[in-house]
């Protein structure tokens, strides 16, 4: 069955609907520290739980989409997020709301099986398009998340974030019983099987080493660029409030469009040449980090200009390693977005390093020399025959 351009848009929309669920805490830490009496650091683990969740449920639940009902599968998954994020609205105390955080972490890697979804179903010659199309949702739910989040905890309360996340769901549940279309998964091995093929995939096929090396820098540049950005904002000359500075992933949402441009890009030409553009717009932005720090335009330029980068590289890398095994997309997105998760982990922590020893220049050099190690790693794989 081949998708319609309905069926493309529901998915973009079930994509970002569900991978919000992981941000929706961030912008509520504070209320809920406030409630539960706890220190923030305290109530901040939360977050880290959530995240946890996410990759313990890419590297387990993921490959299961080779094997399993891709269409029974999403729909499963999607159902148990509703009732995690129905509990953490329940929650009567810090314990329960991490633990709570750690299910919907698990259950909203729903996105990274939609999107093997869409390739299977895809021709060839148009699978750039529609990962990119996809991506556009899932960014943008990303992006979006923390304004619309701070928004319902100022005006209703932490609580209500979560009823209307899990209210959400349960209408993406709906939705997806009756457009979603079904597959049929191809490895007839056990789960054993499945996830020791993990390891083999990773050995015996180079372009997806590459894809998520290049990835996992570009990640890490991205996750210290949302980490540091709130102290460089929350300090002169800007001394911006939480609810402002959520407003800043307006611009990033404004570059995550590009991303069905990018993904035409990778259709009709080299993929690797849609990555080499967003190499160059990643450092495009992060000299306006740099050079603009003191103004608000230019960082806003720069937050376009490292999304729409990162947009090339991230639907490019997809579309090419979708390409290598059909059989087997579940399992190569699995290593794909963990390696790629574990940049962005990295690069957070190593972030929040970075600014209590050189601040706002010492993330703008620390993100460079991350694109730089993944502009070297592009240019050494570039003449090798597997790149093709």
């Amino acid at each position: 069955m081949a998708l319609s351009r309905w069926n493309i848009m529901i998915m973009a929309l079930c994509t970002g609907l569900i991978v919000a669920n992981i941000y929706y805490s961030q912008p509520l830490l504070v209320l809920m520290s406030q409630e539960f009496g706890v220190s923030e650091s305290n109530a901040g683990q939360v977050t880290f739980f959530t995240q946890v969740g996410y990759a313990l449920g890419l590297l387990f639940c993921v490959p299961l989409g080779d094997k399993l009902e891709r269409k029974g599968q999403i729909i499963a998954m999607t159902t148990t997020a509703v009732a995690a994020l129905t509990a953490a609205g329940f929650s009567q105390n810090i314990l329960m709301l991490k633990i709570t955080g750690l299910l919907i972490g698990f259950t909203s890697v729903v996105p990274q099986l939609i999107l093997p979804l869409a390739a299977h179903l895809t021709d060839p010659a148009n699978r750039g398009k529609v990962i990119g199309a996809i991506m556009s949702g899932l960014l943008v739910g990303i992006l979006l998340s923390r304004t619309l989040s701070g928004v319902v905890g100022h005006h209703w309360g932490w609580r209500a974030m979560f009823f209307i996340a899990a209210g959400i769901s349960a209408l993406l549940v709906v939705i997806m019983i009756f457009t979603f279309p079904q597959s049929r998964p191809q490895f007839t091995g056990s789960y054993g099987d499945l996830m020791k093929s993990l390891l083999t995939l990773a050995k015996e096929q180079p372009m997806l080493r590459e894809a998520s090396a290049i990835n996992a820098c570009c990640f890490a540049m991205f996750g210290m660029f949302w980490t540091t950005v709130v102290f460089l904002l929350s300090e002169k000359p800007f001394l911006y409030t939480s609810e402002q500075i959520g407003l800043m992933g307006l611009a990033a949402a404004a570059g995550a469009l590009g991303a069905p441009l990018i993904g035409r890009i990778a259709d009709k030409k080299n993929p690797r040449i849609a990555i080499g553009y967003g190499i160059i717009f990643l450092l495009a932005g992060y000299a306006m980090f740099y050079v603009f720090q003191a103004n608000i335009i230019g960082i806003i330029i720069g937050i376009i200009a490292i999304d729409l980068g990162l947009q090339g590289i991230h639907v490019s890398n997809q579309t090419r390693i979708y390409a290598l095994l059909p059989e087997a997309r579940n399992r190569l997105n699995t290593v794909f977005m963990t390696t790629s998760f574990i940049g962005t982990s990295i690069g957070s922590g190593l972030g929040l390093w970075v600014w209590s020893v050189g601040k706002w220049n010492g993330v703008c050099i620390a993100g460079t020399l991350l694109i730089l190690t993944a502009l070297v790693i592009y240019l050494a794989t570039y003449k090798k025959p597997s790149q093709g």
